[in-house]
């Protein structure tokens, strides 16, 4: 009896081992299938988008030599050559959205394009018209006219996308090389949500609010979409980083809802309007947090106002700092940006800030964001704080070097050059690399117009601030306030 019980437990044992063998085995294999299928069902909308931009230039004949003088009179006097073309090519991905044939893809991808031509995954070319673009969000949407029915995907909902979901990109990185119009699939996960990417030399659109995943996305997947396990779309692709140029596990991608909110203005070719209301912002180190007595890091602090903007109407300065809206907490920037950029134009939101260690609140009505160059302007910045020059008479030091910062008059031609409203404030001229300025982030070629909430306009101001402080120091420039240790 003992052996037949014995035999039993043992069947028992390598019955559940096998069992235990074969779940991983089919959680795989369905997994497996889930990618297969999402290939089969997105993969036939998604289509390659070559673009040609055709670059003109004129020539001109010289029969003396490349002499000023000589160079001035010809170009008056003497009859130009033939002009030449220089055609620019580039490549990208799109998303049939509907079977009317509207393909979504980035803005940078068709960008001054004068023909467009997509290519679907089975191999069918068809010239694309562009509908609309939208500079900010980097999203555009091209037409093209097909005969019959088309395949096409549909943007699912981002806000319900998680860090560590899985993620698949889908597009035509290297179409150039390749020469197949089926597209490539990758797959990784959501690696983290709100990212963000600043401003560069290379890059002047800033980006906010992105998905970052690691799923392989190369140059040619730009425009391409980002989907979940179950075929919907969550983003579009739209950028990596990148070392050596091609894919190193850091990808990201535009929301799906964001895409979702511009979309039908794109295809009707109107203006996308943002909420906006007219500050330069920063987040809160532990610096100027620990110098304005703030318990932690959250918040925003405004650097500059643009010049009648809601902030300026509404009486925000340069110095508060932004903690609630309409009773919301705001954390750090692109909680302020997302905030805003919901609201629709004419809203009216509270804001409470935080000025001189007390909160106040101020109602602000959004209004629509203008161009970035009426933004950025600096004859549009201005610093409304409240305080006043310690010019006029005033005992100073006469101070060269200060915390290993040396700073000059900002002069008629510097304020021109440099489009300052005014001829006011310092430039800093050199900084000792081993000192607190340094440490603190300022660099030669800053403007400094505050020193601790006092405006800076001249040198006599410089002189008097500096001369007179100890601890701390807030300074104001126009790349925003950083705090200038003691030591």
């Amino acid at each position: 009896m003992r052996d037949i019980r014995r035999v039993v437990l043992v069947f028992l044992i390598m019955l559940g081992a096998a069992f235990a063998h074969a779940e991983p085995a089919q959680e795989a294999l369905t997994l497996q299938e889930a990618f297969v299928n999402v290939s089969k069902d997105v993969g036939p909308a998604v289509v390659s988008i070559s673009t040609e931009h055709i670059e003109r230039y004129q020539t001109r004949y010289y029969p003396f030599s490349q002499d000023q003088f000589f160079d001035d009179f010809f170009n008056d006097f003497f009859v130009s050559g033939p002009d030449k073309e220089f055609k620019r090519a580039g490549l990208g991905s799109g998303v049939i959205i509907d079977k009317e044939g509207y393909i979504l893809t980035n803005e940078h991808v068709v960008r001054g394009a004068d023909r467009i031509t997509v290519t679907l995954a089975d191999g069918r070319e068809f010239g694309g018209h562009l509908t609309g673009s939208d500079e900010y969000s980097d999203l555009a949407v091209i037409k093209i006219e097909p005969k019959g029915d088309l395949p096409f995907a549909g943007l699912g909902d981002s806000e319900k996308v998680r860090i560590g979901q899985w993620a698949i990109a889908i597009g035509n990185p290297f179409a150039f090389a390749v020469r197949n119009p089926e597209p490539t699939v990758t797959v990784g996960v959501v690696s983290a949500l709100h990212r963000s990417l600043p401003r560069t030399d290379k890059r002047l659109r800033e980006y906010s609010d992105l998905i970052q995943t690691d799923a392989a996305i190369n140059p040619g997947n730009s425009g391409g979409p980002l989907v979940n396990i179950h075929g919907e779309i969550i983003g579009i692709n739209v950028a990596i980083f990148t070392l050596s140029g091609g894919s190193e596990g850091i990808g990201f991608a535009i929301p799906a809802n964001t895409a979702k909110k511009v979309v039908d203005d794109l295809i009707q070719g109107r203006k996308v309007l943002y909420g906006w209301i007219g500050v330069i912002i920063q987040d809160i180190d532990s610096d100027i947090a620990a110098y304005f007595g703030l318990q932690d890091k959250n918040g925003v602090l405004i650097s500059r106002i643009v010049e009648d903007s809601p902030a300026e109407k509404s009486g925000l300065r340069s110095g508060d700092i932004i903690v609630f809206i309409d009773g919301e907490k705001v954390k750090n920037t692109q909680d302020l940006i997302r905030m805003i950029v919901r609201k629709e134009i004419g809203d009216k939101v509270r804001m409470d800030v935080i000025r001189e260690a007390k909160i106040y609140p101020v109602n602000v009505e959004i209004a629509a964001r203008p161009d970035d160059k009426i933004i950025f302007s600096k004859k549009k910045l201005v610093s409304n704080v409240n305080g006043k020059s310690k010019a006029g008479g005033a005992d100073f030091k006469d101070i060269k070097i200060w915390r290993g910062l040396e700073v000059m008059e900002v002069t008629t031609d510097m304020a021109d050059r440099l489009k300052l409203n005014s001829v006011s404030g310092v430039m800093v001229k050199s900084i000792d690399n081993k000192s607190p300025v340094a440490a603190a982030g300022l660099r030669p070629g800053d403007i400094i117009y505050e020193i601790n909430r006092v405006p800076i306009k001249n040198m006599v101001d410089y002189k008097i601030a500096v001369s007179g402080v100890s601890g701390d120091v807030l300074i104001g420039t126009y790349r925003g306030f950083v705090v200038v240790k003691e030591k």
